[in-house]
């Protein structure tokens, strides 16, 4: 079906930036088509054959129909979801301390003694959680993206994928993913899931034994045409 993405591709590169003088267009060939039509009586041969006319048009809706909505639906159907930040475990920091030996009367120290100053321990400090951060972009004019997205270290070795004040132009089919390219899908990208929304904040989980050094970017990819929408390069939260 990879066919029906590059179909898409070409619609997005062409078409969708000259949408209005294409519509204009249409508009007027429809209207010739409809006036040859008429001058040539193909409206008295369908009201004389109305059975005929209205099988074949029934059989033209049944085959076209589903497939023009399963593609064409997501453009004017949205959803929004909006989940909490993920939790990230901070380690706990003890900190040591030295506890006072129980009061004993002591000697009074000659006048010439000096008093040792008490060492205290200098607790280590633990390493913060790995967070990179990107801001999304379309693929073109018609495949928008925006909004943020993060990978957040929620645990050691444990990583969550967030997109925050996320929108893109809905699709069929679409997946999120992790990529080693920065320029967006590649070999090697690790699927996250099926998109839960194409507005709002939501969270997915990495997988187990992530190399947070192959993340490159998020990107939201057309699973079933390889199209892809939006991606995110990713860098240092810091």
């Amino acid at each position: 079906m990879e066919w029906i993405g590059d179909l898409e591709r070409a619609v997005a590169a062409t078409i969708y930036p000259n949408r209005v003088v294409i519509g204009a267009a249409t508009l007027v060939a429809v209207a010739a088509v409809g006036l040859f039509a008429w001058r040539h009586g193909w409206f008295g041969r369908v009201r004389r054959h109305p059975g005929r006319s209205t099988l074949l048009a029934a059989l033209t809706i049944a085959i076209i129909g589903p497939i023009g909505w399963y593609l064409g639906s997501p453009l004017i159907l949205s959803t929004t979801v909006d989940e909490p930040p993920p939790v990230v475990a901070a380690e706990a920091t003890s900190t040591p301390t030295v506890s006072d030996p129980p009061a004993t009367p002591l000697p009074r120290p000659r006048a010439t003694s000096t008093p040792s100053p008490r060492s205290t321990p200098t607790p280590t400090p633990s390493p913060a959680p790995l967070a990179l951060r990107g801001a999304f972009s379309g693929a073109d004019e018609f495949h928008f993206g925006r909004g943020t997205a993060r990978l957040i270290e929620t645990a050691p070795g444990a990583f969550v994928v967030r997109l925050e004040e996320f929108a893109v132009r809905n699709g069929p089919d679409l997946y999120v993913y992790l990529s080693p390219d920065a320029r967006g899908y590649a070999d090697g990208a690790i699927e996250l899931g099926r998109l839960k929304a194409d507005n709002g904040n939501q969270n997915y989980e990495a997988p187990a034994g992530l190399d947070p050094t192959r993340a490159a970017s998020i990107v939201i990819w057309c699973k079933q045409f390889s199209v892809q929408f939006a991606v995110a390069p990713l860098a240092s939260d810091g």
